[in-house]
């Protein structure tokens, strides 16, 4: 009897115990570490809005951009309003150099160049934010670091040399002359017509970069790259809902369908990876794509030190990789075409010169590299 109630009081005690270590893990993750990192920042000279239970400052950013992108955009180079309308309004607040509360995490916003210099010249001792729910659209350079990081960027540098990238040039030129005559079958007899040239500039650069980044496995990257755009919609609709505590593990249907999407471009992609690396060890040459300059590149450096596997980057490395091809280079490259074609509609004197310079150096010819090097004016728009 006396060892039964002992074992009772045990588990009771345990219980107890397990209790009230996990209660003051989640207060001191909910208020209290918050809390300590808001005082420190004060006693730093920074300032921003006081520290809300933990969402922070998360709920007023969404619902603020949300607002500001339902009103039609002024044609304006005053974008900030439209862009980030919580952090101007910070800024004006508290200053240049205002904190923001991402969740239980206070973020220093920097808007001084002299600041911002000094921050990427210190990676080593500043980590890079971390999102639980951004596993699921990217991985790859962008998130490493230390050794790690450095290892990549070497092997990815060797992949990005100008030389091997002048080669892919003719399949730049086919990706634009496909979307051009789609544009001139729908215009009239008159050659007149109205055109939404977003979805025709995103489908543009997803169809470079599968093309370059798979060659001869291009759709197959196309539809990898379809995938990852609807992971990177609903990432970025669920982002808010990522900081409730435990709710990635609840089963709602979004959750599944990332799960699906992830499994999806992971299994498609180290299929693709892995018929590139049979060819490869069966003698066959290797195709001028991303991809396959990448895997070269990796082989390399595991010759250079004697075989040495360690040195290379794994299977799920290299996949990684491959997703951060389409994230780094889809949605940046056709906002930056997109606002360039507006900038140029605003100041058409700017237009006329850079369509001059094109046909004085091209005339009715295709484009070539040689000739894209002497385009000035086109440059000065683009860059």
């Amino acid at each position: 009897m006396e060892a039964s109630l002992a074992i009772y009081y045990g588990i009771i005690l345990i219980t107890v115990t397990l209790g009230l270590v996990y209660t003051w893990r989640v207060l001191n993750w909910i208020w209290l570490k918050p809390k300590r990192l808001e005082k420190l920042l004060r006693e730093q000279g920074c300032n921003g809005n006081s520290y809300r239970l933990v969402l922070g400052d998360l709920k007023d950013s969404y619902k603020m951009g949300k607002k500001a992108k339902s009103k039609p955009m002024e044609l304006s180079d005053d974008i900030i309003p439209r862009v980030i309308p919580y952090i101007q309004q910070l800024v004006q607040i508290y200053g240049k150099n205002p904190f923001i509360w991402s969740g239980t995490t206070p973020r220093l916003i920097l808007t001084e160049p002299e600041l911002i210099k000094d921050v990427l010249n210190r990676t080593s001792e500043l980590q890079k934010p971390k999102y639980e729910i951004f596993k699921f659209l990217f991985s790859g350079l962008i998130i490493h670091e230390g050794e790690k990081w450095r290892k990549h960027r070497r092997l990815m540098n060797a992949a990005f040399q100008l030389e091997k990238l002048k080669i892919m040039a003719p399949s730049f030129l086919t990706s634009c002359i496909d979307m051009i005559s789609k544009w001139e079958s729908t215009l009239s007899s008159d050659g007149s017509g109205e055109i939404d040239i977003w979805p025709s500039l995103q489908n543009l650069t997803s169809d470079v970069i599968s093309r370059n980044a798979f060659g001869s496995s291009y759709e197959e990257g196309k539809r990898i790259f379809d995938l990852q755009r609807e992971q990177g919609e609903l990432v970025m609709k669920n982002l808010v809902k990522s900081l409730i505590p435990l709710w990635r593990f609840i089963p709602t249907a979004t959750q599944r369908r990332m799960h699906e999407i992830e499994k999806d471009i992971d299994s498609s992609l180290r299929y693709i990876i892995n018929k590139r690396e049979k060819a490869m060890k069966a003698g066959e040459a290797t195709e001028n794509d991303l991809l396959g300059l990448l895997l070269e590149s990796n082989h390399q450096e595991i010759r250079d030190h004697g075989n040495n596997k360690n040195m290379g980057m794994s299977l799920e490395d290299v996949v990684g990789e491959c997703k951060l091809f389409y994230l780094a280079g889809q949605e940046s490259t056709s906002t930056m075409l997109v606002w360039t074609m507006i900038l140029l509609s605003r100041y058409p004197d700017w237009q006329e010169r850079a369509r001059e310079e094109v046909l004085q150096i091209f005339g009715n010819k295709k484009p070539d590299y040689e000739g894209l090097n002497k385009l000035k004016i086109v440059s000065i728009l683009m860059y």
